[in-house]
């Protein structure tokens, strides 16, 4: 993977609730051929099925986290350290879990499993070659920009659903009533906020619980009317990485990473999106994200480290985060 990547579709097809629009790109002005690329691509959707069909998952033979519960303790007290110290108040620590399967992978299937099993997340896929790619379900929007309307939201803490409603309500309940998890929410809209603000005015919508299949999140929707037109990836700019991705201050929470985490994170947590041509788009992070091929993945899940974190608790927390590609996978 480059340190980043843009890509113009040579066919595109976008569905929304009124129309599904198609687009051919060719480059070489040829008006003539163009219109037979549309007539052919079109024949062949048609000729899709409705549903895509799905194999068996691959399989998992084994699985291992490649840092350490040891090793992750020890980087979480170090960051709790310097939180008392004063030069940091937040960092996102991360962990890899390499997993063997038992057959090939095939991307888009797993895709769609994920699909069905998470239909209020985003999926991405960016595919390299055929056989390999860095895929994800992000629960999470970084942006999305329609004129000078912005839509973001701050997304911290994590629990598990529960086996019966009353079970999910007192979990959900936990999130609310947590002050670690509260001031880890508060921390991250604050950054939302200050760095919106000075590009147009903000408005903070009530904090509630977003809930999902295996875990359950404390949710604030934040909005921002642009003074000004503006292009989405000014925003991304502006945005990323929060504080749910990075920490607080950006910079010490950049080489506090760095420093901590085992493994290299690659395009994990990066923005992941579109836009178009009138600097309108979409972006989410890509977490709850691995990269595959073959029959290996390397998975990669994240938890943001406060002052009163407990290692122990945040080693299952993360867990929590792997289960939803680790499903799509077949364990």
């Amino acid at each position: 993977f480059p340190p980043a990547a843009f890509v113009l579709p040579r066919v595109q097809l976008v569905r929304t609730d009124e129309a599904t629009h198609l687009t051919v790109v060719r480059v070489d002005g040829d008006r003539d051929a163009l219109e037979r690329d549309v007539e052919r691509v079109a024949e062949e959707i048609a000729e899709l099925p409705a549903m895509r069909p799905v194999g068996d998952p691959p399989g998992i033979v084994a699985s291992r986290r490649t840092t350490t519960e040891a090793e992750w303790a020890a980087g979480i007290e170090a960051a709790i350290e310097r939180i008392e110290a004063g030069d940091l108040r937040k960092v996102v620590l991360a962990v890899a879990l390499a997993v063997t399967l038992e057959e090939k992978l095939t991307i888009p299937d797993t895709l769609e499993r994920l699909r069905r099993s998470y239909p209020d997340c985003f999926r991405f896929l960016t595919q390299p070659s055929d056989e390999a790619g860095f895929f994800g379900v992000p629960p999470e929007r970084l942006v999305r920009l329609d004129g000078r309307h912005a839509r973001t939201e701050a997304l911290a803490g994590t629990v598990a659903r529960g086996e019966t409603p009353e079970e999910d309500a007192t979990l959900a309940d936990s999130l609310l009533e947590s002050e670690k998890l509260q001031h880890e929410q508060a921390l991250v809209t604050e950054a939302i906020e200050e760095h919106l603000s000075p590009l147009g005015d903000v408005t903070v919508a009530e904090q509630g619980v977003r809930k999902l299949a295996t875990v359950q999140h404390l949710h604030t929707p934040i909005e921002a009317d642009l003074v000004g037109d503006r292009h989405v990836l000014d925003l991304v700019e502006a945005l990323h990485p929060t504080p749910a991705m990075g920490g607080l201050p950006t910079a010490t929470a950049e080489r506090v990473i760095r420093e901590t985490e085992t493994f290299e994170r690659g395009w994990y947590a990066a923005p992941v999106g579109w836009f178009d041509a009138d600097g309108d788009g979409e972006f989410a992070v890509g977490i709850r994200s691995a990269v595959a091929g073959g029959r290996r993945a390397t998975l990669f899940a994240g938890n943001g480290i406060v002052a009163d974190s407990d290692p122990e608790a945040e080693w299952e927390e993360v867990g929590l985060k792997l289960e939803p590609i680790l499903a799509a996978l077949g364990d």
